[in-house]
């Protein structure tokens, strides 16, 4: 599977053209296109696969995992920092910002709370 055919198949996946992931990841209409004759550079498909939410490496087709953590385990919100966490999520394929990340974060910690506190 080429870098174009897994965007197409991502992109459908959540409901967006390729057209319209394009524009997102901030390039032209046309630009993921033209992947499929010319190599983009790494930050190029890292800005793509932002807006859906794999990894580079899963586009790129270096990896099955489309969300390359799956050696290292699940992803634990209390450690992604500020610094990393518009690598590691997105929302729609929109950054989370700031104050919405400190809203998930406490919401889910009441929510573990309330729930240890029950048991």
């Amino acid at each position: 599977m080429t870098l174009l055919d897994r965007i197409k198949e991502i992109s459908k996946m959540r409901g967006y053209s390729v057209k319209e992931v394009s524009r997102k990841a901030g390039f032209g209409e046309r630009t993921l296109y033209r992947w499929d004759e010319n190599n983009p550079t790494y930050e190029k498909v890292q800005a793509v696969a932002a807006v859906l939410g794999v990894s580079a490496d899963y586009l790129s087709g270096d990896t099955d995992d489309m969300y390359g953590n799956a050696s290292n385990g699940p992803l634990d919100m209390k450690t992604i920092d500020d610094a990393h966490r518009d690598s590691l999520l997105s929302f729609g394929g929109e950054p989370i910002s700031d104050s919405d990340w400190a809203i998930l974060k406490t919401v889910l910690q009441q929510h573990l709370d309330e729930r240890n506190a029950s048991k």
